[in-house]
């Protein structure tokens, strides 16, 4: 089966500024599909017959749609971009609402069964301590050659015993 849409690109682009005024053609080239090259195009079609206006803000664009203006087929030329409008950017609404309840509801689920575990004390042993305060705890290591051997295995043992009480 062939891939092909109701709408053409220009009613896509249309659809996209209408949802976004401010929206960057990239993004509008995004959401379409097609090149950025293209929506620029589009944009100049749709202003060159009066349905969109350009407006440049700094660096951006900002885009107004003419509400009034007719579509251009014989066929719907009694509607209005204003008519066809508000029924597509309704439909999205509705999606958008449909599927933001289904997440909300979904997200409360999922918090009302996450089981409550009690707040963690820092003085505990779940809570790893801190390099300082095992500088802090520790006494200074003082080089003396005749203990040596000795108060290294006991600053080993006393790390030792620090890290047990993290595991």
């Amino acid at each position: 089966m062939s891939n092909w849409t109701l709408f053409s690109n220009h009613g896509h682009v249309l659809f996209c500024l209408s949802r976004d005024p401010q929206a960057r053609l990239r993004d509008v080239a995004a959401d379409v599909g097609i090149t950025e090259r293209a929506v620029q195009k589009i944009v100049r079609d749709l202003q060159d017959a009066g349905m969109i206006s350009v407006t440049k803000n700094g660096r951006r664009n900002s885009y107004r749609i003419h509400h009034k203006s007719s579509l251009r087929h014989d066929i719907e030329a009694g509607c209005t971009l204003k008519d066809l409008l508000k029924v597509v950017n309704k439909t999205i609404t509705e999606k958008q609402t449909s599927t933001e309840n289904r997440s909300s509801d979904k997200a409360l689920a999922v918090k009302q069964q996450e089981p409550k575990s009690p707040p963690v004390k820092p003085d505990s042993p779940a809570v790893a301590p801190t390099k300082r305060s095992l500088q802090q705890d520790d006494k200074p290591i003082k080089k003396d050659a005749s203990k040596g051997k000795g108060e290294k295995d006991s600053i080993q043992k006393k790390m030792e015993r620090q890290q047990g009480s993290l595991f």
